[in-house]
């Protein structure tokens, strides 16, 4: 397909202006312009983070909230207003420095309208109202031992959380001596608070998200040597089987595109939209990858918003967002 040129725009923080970026819809498979229209472009609402990640949208209110891991920000974003300071500190309340991404990562909105954050520095999952503020700690230990750096989220219609817990945000990764679980684990937190360890075999687990029925769950692994989506079974009582490699990036990884498996998000029909090599993968529920929305930059995460069709996407120091011709889960 035919290599179209990038244009970044130079946004500053708390600007409102927007314009079109164009970049390339790589498609391998006709099927891919079913979910975005081929004359659809990118557009950047904003620059100028460190790290942009774990973007949420927020229908009460109609805007959307997402973290900077290194400026322990989580930041607005709303059209006509643009980007403005939400919250800070976001993830890390100790005396600085800590580590490279002190801040929180993945957020979600609960069911009861909550800000749900992966804390890094405070190695916690927290939640808070959004109309008044106020933390409150929904697990910290497992087993009595701290997590690592909770990284990502997601709540199933009964309440139940599954997180992430690799070792991104300690000091010195997995060689930190305030490092206290061996496992870089993925953990289930049940609507009385209790906490299991449901998968404690990857070395680098990262993006989480549930299949439109919940009965799976996928589970993206940020490592090289392994750049798997997994996907798992949950069980009667909330548990997860052994699990399966649903997609491997390796190819995509192996020809040089930036970034890794990262976030994901699932649409309406079952269809993964996975940040990855190359930006932000579209993969059929079989696992099938119909094509690539190019950003350019190594993507962390997405989320979708407004109505359910447009995906907002955390691209390293970059805001931006595409319409899609699809929903996702929650709309």
């Amino acid at each position: 397909m035919k290599k179209l040129a990038v244009i970044l725009l130079s946004i500053s923080l708390g600007c409102s202006a927007q314009q079109n970026t164009t970049e390339d819809l790589v498609a391998n498979e006709d099927a891919f312009f079913d979910y975005v229209d081929k004359s659809t472009e990118i557009e950047v609402l904003a620059e100028g983070f460190k790290w942009s990640e774990g973007p949420v949208w927020v229908r009460e209110g109609g805007f959307l909230l997402f973290s900077d891991a290194p400026q322990n920000t989580i930041f607005k974003w709303k059209d006509g207003e643009g980007i403005s300071v939400f919250l800070e500190p976001s993830g890390y309340t100790g005396i600085l420095p800590y580590s490279r991404e002190p801040g929180s990562n993945g957020l979600i909105i609960n069911k009861d309208g909550e800000l749900v954050a992966c804390e890094h520095g405070d190695r916690r999952i927290s939640r808070m109202p959004l109309s008044q503020g106020g933390k409150v700690t929904v697990a910290d230990t497992w087993q009595g031992k701290r997590f690592n750096s909770p990284n990502d989220i997601v709540q199933a219609s009964n309440g139940t959380y599954y997180f992430t817990d690799p070792p991104y945000g300690l000091p010195e990764q997995e060689n930190s001596a305030s490092r206290e679980i061996e496992a870089f684990g993925v953990y289930k937190i049940d609507s009385n608070g209790k906490v299991d360890m449901v998968v404690s075999n990857l070395k680098r687990p990262n993006g989480v998200a549930l299949s439109p029925d919940e009965k799976i769950l996928y589970v993206n692994q940020s490592d090289s040597k392994a750049p798997y989506i997994m996907a798992y079974k949950i069980q009667q009582d909330g548990s997860l089987d052994e699990g399966r490699i649903f997609f491997d990036a390796s190819s995509l990884q192996e020809s040089g595109l930036k970034g890794s498996l990262d976030g994901l998000k699932v649409a309406q029909d079952g269809t993964l939209f996975s940040t990855g090599p190359g930006g932000v993968l579209v993969i059929t529920p079989k696992g099938k990858l119909l094509g690539r929305i190019a950003t350019g930059q190594p993507t962390a995460n997405c989320a979708w918003g407004e109505d359910g069709s447009v995906l907002y996407m955390t691209a390293n120091n970059y805001l931006t967002k595409i319409q899609t011709k699809t929903k996702g889960t929650g709309f």
